[in-house]
């Protein structure tokens, strides 16, 4: 159960606007399990009349009972429970009978009710087509299984398509949030929280404020049984079969090997299995391919990484030592390993300084000189830069060092030295763009000299400036 709820401003404007429109209307709300969306239409709908059904994994019959008893409750008609339905198009139709004003029905787990009955989607169509289409009612679907939910409910071919009058696909938090949680945490132990919980409300809340990170890490992630140490496993199991060479995978990505060939060599498993298996990683948006920056065309140079901090964190740091964790090791292990932690917050800051260079397009303070339209990692043979910023109509162009670190002003010096050097290899319309350079860091000293001096400086205390940050 959360215990706040934090953001969402604009998906709650998405909703009570289409809430608003005073016709009826089918929403579709889907994202990766905990991420909260069930306490986000519980916010949508807490002053508003309604009906919540959360579907489960029982028989087809059950779950027509479930919505039925919800259904009764909501016009208050007990007698309409006892009623006998053998199915869903029978329930709603007697059901859209007795409903006497405008209402939400929110279905909950949709992916439920397809796993039980495979004819549920087309079973809703009919629904919606021929009842509740022409109630002033507004249906709202929510899945935590993403595959489905755009199968089932998004695809052109999907039987639902073309009937949604909005649809949601809920994002993580971003890490400007996490003060909200957390107030008394200093900016810079914010980022190891996201390190580990990402922007998600309910691993963030197994964070105890009256701890520091590392007591957190300690009494939250590396303790058997408790809800941060299981969970990874616990998911997976859910969305995968055979999870023994996702793991591998996994492992294999989280310890850096991001390359499809590094994969292979790492997991010993062979070619045509991983490609299989990195597709249905990628299917639930556990991992993405990721291309330079700068490159048009996306066949070749791919890299594979995390697109959630907490699978990462796990995959590198719990499961690769699960067995010394449950001999009772976990102290001894984790003075070992926290040495590494710099290195991994690393990456981390540069998923942090992307948002945060992104956000800066809609701040008046701060302001890249240009507006881009693309942002990522640049990489070629043994070169990398970690963000490149560009926009292919005005070819401007904007390169960044991030370091997880303090930096003197002597050293920054040389490190944007080194980065002009490297962005003469970066092939993108060379003959005419206009460049730009830039260094993010932790603490950045000197940096309004740097600014001065035409270089585009960040470090924490720029984002601590943000509004949500005290």
């Amino acid at each position: 159960m959360f215990q706040q709820f934090v953001d969402r401003e604009n998906e709650l404007r998405l909703l009570g606007d289409t809430y608003k429109q005073n016709k009826s209307s089918l929403i579709i709300i889907y994202g990766r399990r905990r991420i909260g969306k069930t306490e986000l239409i519980k916010q949508f709908i807490k002053d508003k009349p309604h009906i919540f059904f959360l579907a489960d994994t029982r028989t087809d019959r059950d779950n027509i009972k479930e919505m039925q008893r919800a259904i009764s409750l909501h016009i208050t008609n007990p007698l309409f429970e006892k009623v006998e339905f053998t199915d869903w198009i029978e329930l709603f139709r007697e059901a859209g009978k007795l409903l006497k004003e405008r209402v939400i029905i929110v279905i909950d787990e949709f992916p439920y009710l397809i796993e039980s009955n495979k004819a549920i989607p087309s079973i809703f169509q009919k629904i919606w087509d021929s009842i509740l289409s022409e109630k002033d009612v507004c249906l709202v679907l929510l899945g935590s299984s993403i595959s489905m939910m755009e199968d089932y409910t998004l695809d052109y071919r999907a039987p639902l398509y073309g009937r949604r009058t909005a649809q949601l696909q809920l994002q993580p938090l971003k890490f400007e949030h996490l003060c909200q949680f957390l107030p008394s945490y200093p900016v810079e132990e914010l980022v190891k929280v996201y390190g580990v919980t990402d922007g998600i409300p309910l691993y963030i809340l197994n964070f105890e404020q009256g701890l520091n990170f590392e007591e957190n890490i300690k009494e939250n992630v590396f303790r058997v049984g408790k809800f941060l140490y299981q969970e990874a496993e616990i998911l997976l199991k859910e969305e995968l079969r055979g999870t023994a060479r996702y793991f591998s995978i996994l492992k294999a990505i989280a310890y850096g090997k991001q390359r499809f060939g590094e994969i292979a060599n790492f997991t010993k498993l062979d070619k045509s299995i991983i490609s299989k298996y990195l597709d249905n990683l990628a299917i639930i948006r556990l991992i993405r391919k990721e291309y330079p920056v700068t490159q048009k065309k996306e066949v070749r140079n791919a890299r594979y990484v995390f697109n959630d901090n907490y699978f990462s964190f796990w995959f590198r740091y719990v499961y690769p030592y699960k067995s010394l964790i449950e001999e009772g090791r976990a102290e001894r292990l984790f003075d070992s390993i926290k040495k590494d932690f710099n290195s991994y917050f690393g990456f981390v800051f540069e998923k942090i300084c992307s948002e945060f260079l992104w956000e800066r397009e809609q701040e008046q303070e701060q302001k890249l000189p240009f507006l881009f339209t693309k942002l990522g990692r640049w990489w070629h043979k043994d070169k990398e830069i970690d963000l490149v910023a560009l926009n292919e109509e005005t070819k401007e162009i904007a390169f960044f060092e991030v370091k997880w670190s303090d930096l003197q002003l002597g050293e920054s010096r040389r490190i944007l030295a080194g980065l002009e050097e490297k962005a003469e290899d970066v092939d993108w319309n060379n003959e005419n763009r206009k460049e730009h350079f830039g260094l993010i860091g932790k603490r950045v000293e000197g940096k309004a000299n740097l600014r001065d001096e035409g270089y585009l400086c960040y470090d924490l205390e720029d984002m601590q400036k943000k509004r949500n940050f005290h």
